[in-house]
């Protein structure tokens, strides 16, 4: 079932530059679960513990499980999440590409 703050988190990462899709191709993102395109397996993975530092846990993954250049990073919402969880998650993602790019 999707959660108000998913379509809220698609939005923000959106207008924050980042490429988000579906993993359920037949809704898109109304799952609870997405991912953000990052390409790079080794970027991704990067990404996922710079978020994690940052308090946000993802799930960095790549070839095999996706193609080889079409790393990515699950992100996945629940009913839980505040609006202000969802923010500091947008937040968190900004700041960790920031460091990721130097």
């Amino acid at each position: 079932m999707a959660t108000e703050g998913v379509p809220a988190a698609r939005e923000a990462l959106l207008r924050r530059m980042y490429e988000v899709f579906a993993t359920d191709e037949r809704d898109a993102f109304a799952a609870a679960t997405g991912a953000t395109w990052i390409g790079d397996a080794a970027r991704a993975g990067r990404l996922a513990e710079l978020l994690l530092e940052r308090g946000v846990y993802v799930i960095g993954f790549s070839y095999p499980v996706v193609p080889q250049g079409q790393a990515r990073i699950r992100v996945q919402l629940s009913a839980a999440h505040s609006t202000a969880d969802v923010n500091r998650a947008v937040d968190a993602f900004v700041a960790a590409r920031a460091e990721l790019a130097g």
